[in-house]
């Protein structure tokens, strides 16, 4: 008898993130200028965020990413140029815009002696959410942030990780279309990281999201776009994979020789653009990064030359430009004198 085999059920596909490209401008930023006295702290600053993206906002301290975040939210106003969210101005009489944003700064300023439920009650009642509605947002946020068990505790009782919950309710007590995230798991432990992380990608089904961090591999995790600011200027705008495709090809390269004779010698190479230490090991290994004009030819070119020199050759391999390599060629002599003077003065 033979045996019929019943037609295989099709696989289910991976779930894919979402084309925004065809959805309206939520966040508009023109021509974006604040100075704190000599101090260019935001220098014409330009971009557009879609409905629906989650956008990573990167720059060195002092940079002028605070500065932007606080000018987008209304708390602060440009000296020349406009924000817009969702097509209104945000200006003295952009009400209706700053309502539809929910922020949490940094720094979260909580009333650490109130407990949860009263302090967002409080926060509740200034921004005009009164009654049955307030008693209901506060449910809603309490349950999307994992609270439960913790609203009738004081503030000050709670962790840091649950402390940046109560900042994250509290910015989504409005249920706000629009949340800019500055630097929201700062100071967290691992685990607490994966926790607020997760919060925010179930956010971003829903919200249009600017996430401000110096975690870079949190924004590979959940940014399909990044923005890096330096000097108080916009110095690249794209997804990881544009910016990585238009980052120079590289090798690593792992050694033991004298680091500055090695890196005199590889800089001079035919191929080598520009040679970096990157990290130094034991026994005298080096790690350098070569910039190149083409890896292959270079690699066989520098895997000679070192063999000659009778150099231990540890590792020679091409570099798939990370994000933080990206960050760093980007920002590579943009840091400015004043730069943390800049960063005090917007604080």
């Amino acid at each position: 008898m033979t045996e019929t085999k019943s037609p295989e059920s099709p696989q289910p596909e991976s779930p894919r993130p979402p084309d925004v490209t065809s959805n309206p401008a939520v966040i508009e930023a023109g021509h974006l200028v604040k100075r704190y006295g000599d101090v260019r702290a935001v220098d014409d600053v330009s971009f557009e965020i879609r409905g629906g993206e989650i956008v990573g906002f990167l720059g060195p301290n002092g940079a002028g990413k605070s500065t932007t975040m606080k000018m987008l939210t209304g708390y602060l106003y440009p000296d020349t140029g406009d924000v817009r969210i969702g097509g209104e101005p945000v200006d003295g009489a952009g009400i209706g815009a700053r309502a539809r944003i929910g922020y949490l700064p940094e720094h979260t300023p909580l009333y650490r002696e109130m407990r949860v439920d009263r302090y967002l009650g409080f926060v509740g009642s200034v921004r005009g959410i009164g009654g049955a509605a307030r008693r209901d947002a506060i449910e809603r946020v309490v349950a999307t942030c994992d609270l439960h068990g913790y609203a009738g505790r004081r503030i000050s009782t709670l962790s840091k990780g649950y402390r940046q919950r109560v900042g994250l309710a509290q910015a989504l007590l409005s249920d706000p279309d629009v949340l800019i995230l500055d630097e929201p798991t700062s100071g967290l432990d691992p685990a607490e990281i994966v926790r607020i992380r997760d919060l925010i990608v179930g956010l971003a089904a829903e919200k249009t999201i600017l996430l401000s961090t110096h975690v870079l591999p949190e924004v590979e995790e959940v940014c399909r776009r990044v923005l890096i600011i330096a000097a108080g200027k916009l110095v690249a705008d794209g997804s990881l994979l544009e910016l990585s495709a238009q980052t120079a090809e590289s090798l690593a390269v792992v050694l033991c020789a004298d680091e500055n004779e090695a890196s005199t010698a590889l800089a001079e190479l035919e191929g080598v653009a520009r040679v970096e230490v990157t990290g130094r090991g034991a026994e005298g290994r080096v790690r350098f990064h070569l910039d190149v004009e083409e890896r292959f030819d270079t690699a066989e070119r520098v895997a000679r030359f070192v063999r000659d020199r009778g150099w231990p050759l540890f590792e020679l391999r091409h570099e798939v430009p990370s994000l933080e390599r990206v960050f760093l060629d980007r920002t590579r002599g943009l840091a400015r004198p004043h730069e943390e003077q800049a960063k005090e003065v917007a604080s």
